[in-house]
């Protein structure tokens, strides 16, 4: 998808994180949630993305490598500050930019991939992914018009305790048309309760441009989960961890205690093979058909073959043959 492409937003520092390092680097699944995201984004059809960095820029940069061009937040003075950044990066750009959050670990490409069609097949010049929640405390409500579609965004700070009520609620990610997402993250400023640049508040100038505003909701709430704090992570890594879990289980793998057993996305596991409580399977693992593993295993970048044993062990970078 040539005119598809994303920016990825890690420049925050990540307060709550109570940490020296940038809170896109911290590991869920055994890998940086901004690597998901780049995962993500790259499996959904997004190319020549770009990452908005900040808070420990060069650690990010070094993680980013060759696989996304780089944009410098200096200062982080909002999102809507934020995504400018890109705008050099992107001035020759014409087509939808994906605008996606770095500490979103658990987004999936399939969900990007049908948020892109709708946006897509319903002519708009920006659409915002939603989501409902029985308790939206702390996310922006999303206000629709009597045509359905999405009036503005408002922050829980900004909020009228009416507004407070919506429960429909941002997860952060949007579909913009460029050049014009550019254009009018240009005009925005920043006479609000935290005195920062939002970009939700392109959205209410697209209207008043007359252009069209669109919502899509995610019937996955789990997925747009923010990570910004430990207890956060924490949750996230539960989730993630189920969801590989869940996967393995559906192509044939026995795991006989899910919530004592980690399992990177990267490794490979063939079908009636069984995996016994308190096992670490990471990295580039591959294990072959009827085997068992575990109890109290953790293998990282091993290669099984079909029919093994293990147990009570800890290997690496080799093979385990019968």
């Amino acid at each position: 998808m040539a005119n598809l492409t994303a920016v990825i937003l890690a420049a925050g520092k990540g307060t709550r994180m109570k940490s020296k390092l940038p809170k896109v680097l911290h590991k869920v699944g055994g890998h940086p949630m901004l690597e998901h995201v780049m995962d993500a984004a790259e499996a959904a059809g997004c190319r020549d993305n770009v990452v908005v960095i900040g808070h420990g820029a060069e650690l990010v940069r070094e993680l980013v490598g060759d696989r996304a061009r780089i944009a410098l937040q200096a200062e982080q003075l909002g999102t809507g500050h934020a995504v400018l950044q890109a705008a050099d990066t992107l001035k020759d750009f014409t087509g939808t930019v994906m605008i996606l959050c770095g500490d979103t670990p658990l987004l999936e490409a399939e969900e990007l991939e049908k948020f892109y069609a709708e946006h897509v097949n319903s002519g708009a010049a920006a659409t915002v992914m939603s989501a409902l929640m029985d308790d939206p405390f702390g996310y922006g409500r999303i206000l629709r018009d009597a045509n359905g579609d999405v009036a503005g965004i408002v922050e829980q700070k900004d909020a009228s305790e009416e507004q407070k009520q919506i429960k429909e609620i941002n997860t952060g990610n949007y579909c913009v048309e460029a050049p014009l997402l550019f254009e009018v993250l240009r005009t925005l400023g920043n006479d609000n309760a935290q005195g920062e640049y939002y970009l939700t508040d392109v959205l209410a100038k697209l209207r008043a441009m007359g252009k069209k505003v669109g919502g899509v909701i995610t019937a996955d709430s789990e997925m747009i989960m923010g990570v910004n704090s430990r207890r956060q992570l924490a949750e996230a890594e539960s989730v993630m961890r189920r969801r590989i879990a869940e996967r393995h289980m559906d192509d044939g793998v026995t795991i006989m205690d899910p919530a004592s057993t980690f399992i990177e996305k990267s490794v490979k596991i063939a079908p009636d093979t069984v995996i016994y409580p308190n096992t670490w399977l990471q990295g580039a693992t591959v294990i072959g058909e009827d085997c068992e593993i575990g109890p109290n295993v953790r293998l990282e970048n091993v290669k099984v073959a079909d029919g093994c044993r293990v147990e009570f062990t800890h290997v690496h970078d080799c093979e385990i043959n019968k």
